[in-house]
């Protein structure tokens, strides 16, 4: 009987503790919201950018301030805010994006989901969006753009220096492929 009591004391002290761990790696619901909010607004048909710019100001200065106040604790929560800085308009945004982005991958690669293969393009991803806000070529190949007022997507200037293979551990497609999207993307 005294076995079977302690039994019973140990899974119920072990199922606390994982219950305990598992709150403890749950992400943030407000990010995770925020994070919906944005990536519905470029999803859910066309867009009108006046309206999205505003909110993704809005949501902007909220990932800041939860930045700030330390309530990014798992990776899933880096990402989330990551993604929201990468749609900002100054290289200040794009650097803590990518910064956020390194953090989520190599801090949190113990971690588990699909956020992790995002996070890793968008740690490319957002240095190919500094580097280009300060003048500089690309390094990833992630970035396509238009020039006023001809509407043909072209594949930014891409720095020599990064290979494919590196491009795969990203999760960044191949400069093929980069080329072949650009084709895609002037098809529609």
């Amino acid at each position: 009987m005294k076995n079977l009591s302690l039994l019973a004391l140990f899974v119920l002290c072990s199922s606390l503790s994982i219950a305990r761990d598992q709150a403890a790696v749950a992400s943030n619901p407000e990010l995770e919201r925020l994070y919906s909010e944005d990536q519905s607004d470029r999803t859910s048909g066309p867009v009108d950018w006046s309206v999205v710019s505003k909110r993704d100001l809005a949501r902007h200065d909220r990932v800041i301030q939860l930045y700030r106040s330390g309530v990014l604790k798992v990776g899933k929560d880096y990402f989330h805010a990551a993604m929201i800085l990468q749609h900002g308009d100054k290289p200040e945004d794009f650097l803590l994006c990518h910064e956020l982005c390194v953090t989520a991958v190599f801090g949190h690669a113990d971690e588990s989901g699909e956020w992790l293969n995002g996070a890793k393009w968008l740690a490319a991803a957002s240095e190919d969006r500094f580097l280009q806000s300060i003048g500089r070529k690309q390094r990833f190949g992630t970035q396509f753009r238009t020039i006023n007022p001809d509407p043909t997507w072209h594949l930014s200037e891409i720095e020599d220096g990064v290979t494919d293979e590196s491009r795969k551990i990203w999760n960044v497609p191949s400069l093929a492929e980069a080329k072949k999207r650009e084709a895609e993307m002037n098809r529609k």
